[in-house]
């Protein structure tokens, strides 16, 4: 039986992690080894501490059960039941896992690796390459035309939700070039007076996501259908379903309707 000290375990059987899920807010396993709890781990790493306690991500193998009491849960469906601090310590343990998981063989002569003992990098032993968790830098947008922001519904959303606008930064781009780029092959629109947020790691799949907040300066709405589903200009008195609060889409979001309430 763990003590109270036990550490926090952020074990993932591929991209789904293991938690109670009958707990409020939703737990993860607290232990001193999975291995007491009948799990075998193929990887973990120490990743952080959170309310004090020492957090580990995990590796579990593909055919792992879940204890009694706890389920695996696709991280997307716990948007709801968790804060903040939960959510990015779950985020950056299901991004060291996956980068564990497709680094195991050296991309340039194929030999396979081994983990650095005092960095987060993994080295080829034959050719002497170096690997580490890669990065995915995004911009995501809130557009404003007057007392209006913009949204907008991709496929892959939950139903009836609407976001702000965001795409991955390309190679030779600036963030600025890809604010215009994204937002113009996404709904047609030319922005201004771009003004930074804040930024938040996301871990759909390794991105760290860059907010700004920017001023309709022309054209109309034009959908990309290929891209998004719907979109629209929608005033604070008048909103579709929103982000989860974990998000920082929803942050800004929230921010404008505080300021213009």
């Amino acid at each position: 039986m763990a003590g109270t000290e036990a550490v926090l375990w952020f074990a993932f059987r591929a991209d789904r992690l293991l938690v109670y899920p009958e707990e409020n807010p939703i737990g993860v396993p607290r232990a001193d080894s999975l291995e007491d709890l009948g799990l075998k781990v193929l990887f973990r790493r120490e990743i952080g501490t959170l309310d004090g306690r020492r957090c580990l991500a995990a590796e579990l193998a593909p055919d792992a059960e879940p204890p009694e009491g706890m389920v695996f849960r696709d991280l997307r469906g716990l948007w709801a039941g968790v804060d903040e601090e939960f959510f990015a310590m779950a985020g950056r343990a299901k991004q060291i896992v996956e980068w564990h998981r497709t680094h195991r063989y050296c991309g340039r002569c194929g030999a396979e690796t081994v983990s650095g003992a005092d960095e987060l990098a993994k080295e080829c032993p034959r050719c002497g390459m170096f690997f580490y968790p890669r990065l995915s830098p995004a911009v995501i947008v809130l557009v404003r035309r007057g007392d209006n922001i913009l949204l907008a519904r991709s496929p892959g959303f939950p139903p009836g939700m609407y976001s702000v606008l965001a795409g991955f930064v390309e190679p030779g781009e600036s963030i600025e070039e890809t604010i215009e780029r994204e937002i113009c092959e996404e709904v047609g629109v030319e922005v201004k007076n771009l003004r930074y947020f804040g930024s938040q790691p996301w871990p759909f799949p390794n991105s760290l996501m860059i907010g700004f907040t920017a001023d309709y300066a022309g054209r109309e709405l034009r959908v990309e259908p290929s891209e998004i589903e719907d979109a629209g200009w929608y005033s604070t008195d008048d909103l579709p379903t929103l982000p989860p609060k974990v998000s920082i889409a929803r942050a800004m979001i929230d921010s404008f309707v505080a300021r213009h309430a």
